[in-house]
């Protein structure tokens, strides 16, 4: 009896995620890609939603380059896919610039309160009857990061003036345009959760009741207004200028410890992105206080294994990729965390010797309930990913968010913007390398990703979706570099997502954790796994959104891809 259910279980997960192909019927390449790669020569962007894909186009039409076309595409999707990301949340980027051949990491994420210490934030939890930062409301926001971000990667590599840059977004809030399907689905979702915070339902409900729907025009004249004086008066306008002082007073006033100081002194920060080679390609990644090198660390491990002769869909590859994962993630639970507080063995970690090591520790026949990691010493996230590049060859791999889809729900009133809630990703453990300290940046997800080969520029690349990120990464490169298939189909292709480790805010799961299998593995390979011991879930909207810009080394023509799970589109001319 308890075998019958195994397999009535296992049928239907093989419903969900069974061998069929639903309609595709495709003339070239694989089945299960939802379009061609789209091709152009002078310059292409690809992010998740149309509109930002054009306006990033028409910046690029008049004469801006890859920066400048960004700039644009995320001023937009603020505006468009606030469910996602918006001028309250961070910014991470990698841009390869073509003059120099060199490839440049920004790292513009927020930092904590200066004036306040761990024993204030716990006494403040504590009179809440909480133990951690909560999701949502002012112990959750942290400084934001992404106007600096823009006006750093401007400064040093726009072509366009500002005001040319920004000017499609302050149209569309101006003018309004029609809401996309899945934004409208996580507005839905958003606006019950965060109506009882200030300012979040005059800021992005209509009427104050309810989210706008599929179709509906949206307008939002508060944020035209803030990009207009972004536009006029600069960076400073942000951080240092009225809009600073109104932003601090209101976070003051609903009872969060950032302050006017705060804003004046942040700053972001160049970085050394850092690669690791598998199989001839480069994968960069920029190094902590995000995820990035946990791609590497898994990629790292399968260096070691024939993937390809595996198979895309086989239980062995699945199994070794997720054994791979469970190891790279007990290094960034423990050990992940701001370089200016805690030490991070980047080298080590991205070491070959560390990869066999791990990879001697992998059962091929059963699953780890538990991974500890070797050195002594997130939950789910809405983000957007946009990349671009112009005609001189020059191209951008940007990522932007709220963190935990709109946020902390706190809005400051007349700006048209949400704070993000980055700050609940801090652990209370002084000793974690992610505790919490004054002035400190949290650990992050969102991480831009950079492929080279032989010091070539090929591929400005992303996955949003929280801890799904590195995951996803690793398994581009795995679908471009080992199974051959296309940009396009490198995104398309179904997904493998294990949750249930260790999290840098110090909780721990040991379980072994759960697999969850997208559309497409077959049913045997979901026995087989079961066999080996990994429990097998469903998951809906957890695979992440991947979009992608690729130039090709030798005619220069760049190939854009944007995934189906999205809303999104590659365009260039």
């Amino acid at each position: 009896m308890r075998g019958s259910l195994l397999l009535f279980g296992l049928a239907i997960v093989s419903g969900m995620a069974g061998n069929s192909v639903m309609a595709a019927d495709r003339l070239t390449g694989e089945s299960f890609a939802t379009r061609s790669e789209v091709l152009a020569t002078n310059g292409m962007v690809a992010t998740s939603q149309p509109l930002a894909v054009q306006a990033g186009v028409r910046i690029l039409r008049e004469g801006g380059n890859a920066v400048d076309a960004a700039i644009a595409v995320n001023a937009c999707l603020g505006l468009m896919e606030p469910t996602g990301c918006g001028i309250g949340g961070d910014l991470f980027a990698i841009y390869y610039e073509a003059e120099t051949g060199q490839l440049h990491g920004l790292n513009a994420s927020g930092r904590s309160a200066r004036g306040a210490s761990l024993a204030e934030l716990k006494a403040r939890l504590a009179e809440q009857d909480l133990e951690r930062i909560p999701h949502l409301g002012p112990l959750s926001v942290s400084v934001p990061g992404c106007v600096d971000g823009w006006f750093m990667l401007h400064a040093r590599f726009g072509q366009l003036p500002m005001e040319q840059v920004l000017a499609p977004a302050i149209e569309y809030a101006e003018g309004g345009f029609p809401v996309s399907e899945l934004i409208a689905f996580y507005w839905r979702l958003s606006v019950p959760r965060r109506a009882e915070f200030p300012g979040f339902s005059e800021t992005f409900t209509v009427d104050g009741e309810r989210a706008p729907a599929e179709g509906e025009i949206w307008r939002n004249p508060d944020l035209a207004a803030t990009y207009k004086t972004l536009a006029e008066k600069g960076r400073d306008a942000f951080y240092e200028g009225d809009l600073a002082r109104r932003m601090a007073s209101f976070l003051e006033e609903n009872g969060s410890f950032l302050r006017y100081e705060d804003f004046r002194d942040h700053r972001s920060e160049w970085v050394e992105p850092v690669s690791i080679d598998y199989r001839g390609t480069e994968l960069w990644e920029l190094p902590p206080n995000g995820q990035g090198i946990a791609a590497q660390q898994i990629l790292n491990i399968l260096e070691g294994y024939d993937i390809a002769a595996m198979g895309r869909t086989s239980a062995d590859y699945v199994h070794h990729f997720v054994e791979a994962k469970k190891r790279a993630f007990a290094d960034r639970a423990r050990l992940y965390g701001d370089p200016a507080f805690a030490e991070v063995p980047v080298d080590r970690l991205l070491s070959e010797d560390y990869a066999a090591r791990l990879r001697a520790t992998i059962d091929p026949r059963r699953a780890a309930r538990e991974v500890t990691p070797d050195p002594e010493r997130l939950r789910k996230g809405d983000t957007v990913y946009l990349a671009a590049a112009d005609a001189e060859g020059n191209m951008i791999s940007l990522i932007q968010s709220n963190f935990w889809g709109m946020g902390s729900g706190l809005c400051p009133p007349g700006m048209g913007f949400g704070f993000q809630n980055r700050g609940t990703s801090f652990s209370m453990d002084p000793d974690h390398p992610n505790g919490y300290a004054p002035g400190k940046r949290p650990f992050h997800t969102i991480i831009p990703a950079f492929l080279t080969r032989g010091g070539e520029p090929l591929c400005a690349f992303g996955v949003m979706g929280g801890a799904t990120q590195p995951q996803a990464h690793a398994q581009i490169v795995v679908n471009l570099v080992d199974f051959g298939l296309n940009l396009q189909e490198a995104g398309d292709a179904p997904r493998i997502v294990h949750s249930g480790d260790s999290e840098p805010t110090g909780e721990r799961m040991s379980d072994g954790g759960s697999v969850a299998l997208e559309s497409g593995f077959p049913l045997a390979t979901l026995r087989e796994l079961k066999l080996r011991g990994h429990r097998i879930e469903w998951d809906l909207g957890g695979f992440g959104g991947y979009q992608a810009v690729w130039r090709d080394p030798e005619t220069g023509v760049y190939r854009g891809a944007s995934e189906s799970r999205k809303d999104g589109q590659a365009a260039g001319y």
